[in-house]
């Protein structure tokens, strides 16, 4: 007899964070409402040296839900593994869980809701709470500002209920997110172009540009482990984010909002350097002039990276057109909807 296919197809990204990846794994199998056949896990481990990968094996080979194992020998970044991921996922909704989060034994559920909302849900985004303070959140979906920087909506706010309403957001956090399957068979999976950082917003918008829609959904709660990944000072994270943020803006932003990245973005810097001095915002993270010197460096080679990749971000933008289901004068509607203020980004510190 043939198995049908699961509800959800759940992917989690690990490298060298065998404790965290159990803690993400343990809240998966505590889902409620979810039945045995209805959900399947696939980890990804790009090359972890800590044993990882034979602890999922050890560990999670029992159930509730069936996990499958990819094991790569080197690491392929975010985008390339969960790719991987989405490549055997079977399920109807491929669903993404960063191995520094732990979900709510509701979570699973409750995002499933976000899709019944309006029509044309392509995208669910989470409640994700700070784990090391959850009264504290960490993303309640995304804005943006209008240089390509996007941030989390309601980062470093207390949770008091102001995000507690399903509604509609630009596009969801991928660390903790789900995607119909029929969205990413019509538009592809990441780009692998961006191997980490800003590779949701990328996929999110795209989605967007195609004609779909995002939903948050207030009761799917995940707790997140901060800069997990590379640390919240390192300067090559930094460099993903800002190169990230030219390929963002090169592939998918109106040619008149392009006009204006450069001016956007000297404001950003300049209303940074200013929250620096008052000692607010993510420059003043970065202690001492030499410290901040190696910062600007930093942000100058992720620039000249970003231009040697603009070729190829041109050819895709212009192999999106047959896709292309929302204008630019829309787009630039949805982006200001969506907007996140100078002053809110400047002060924040992620």
């Amino acid at each position: 007899m043939q198995v049908p296919p699961p509800h959800f197809s759940i992917i989690v990204v690990n490298l060298d964070r065998k404790d965290l990846l159990q803690a993400a794994l343990q809240s998966l199998m505590r889902q409620v409402n979810v039945a045995a056949h209805e959900a399947e896990v696939v980890v990804i481990d790009n090359g972890s040296q800590d044993g990882s990968a034979e602890m999922v094996e050890r560990e999670f080979s029992a159930g509730p839900f069936p996990v499958t194992l990819i094991r790569n020998s080197t690491n392929k970044g975010f985008c390339e593994a969960n790719n991987q991921g989405i490549a055997v996922a079977r399920g109807e909704f491929v669903v993404l869980l960063n191995n520094d989060a732990e979900a709510d034994c509701g979570w699973l559920r409750e995002l499933s809701q976000a899709f019944h909302f309006a029509d044309g849900v392509g995208m669910a985004a989470s409640k994700i709470l700070v784990w090391e303070d959850p009264r504290r959140i960490d993303k309640a979906g995304h804005l943006i500002f209008l240089d390509g920087q996007n941030r989390g909506r309601g980062s470093g706010e207390l949770d008091q209920g102001q995000y507690d309403t399903m509604e509609e957001v630009l596009w969801p956090d991928g660390c903790a997110a789900m995607y119909r399957r029929e969205m990413l068979r019509e538009i592809g999976g990441f780009d692998e172009d961006f191997f980490a950082y800003a590779d949701d917003a990328e996929l999110g918008l795209r989605a967007r540009i195609a004609g779909w829609n995002c939903v948050y959904a207030p009761k799917a709660v995940v707790r997140h482990h901060r800069g997990s990944t590379m640390g919240v000072r390192s300067l090559r994270r930094v460099e993903l984010i800002e190169r990230n943020r030219v390929l963002l803006v090169a592939k998918h932003f109106p040619w008149s909002l392009l006009c204006l990245n450069a001016a956007l973005y000297g404001a950003r810097i300049a209303a940074g350097i200013w929250a620096a001095i008052r000692n607010k915002g993510e420059i003043s993270r970065y202690r001492g002039w030499s410290t901040k010197l190696r910062l600007a460096l930093s942000l100058l080679r992720a620039d000249l990276e970003a231009a040697r990749m603009l070729p190829r971000m041109w050819r895709k933008r212009r192999e999106m057109n047959s896709m292309r289901r929302v204008s630019s004068r829309q787009l630039w509607k949805l982006l200001w909807k969506h907007r996140i203020s100078l002053r809110e980004l400047s002060q924040q510190a992620i």
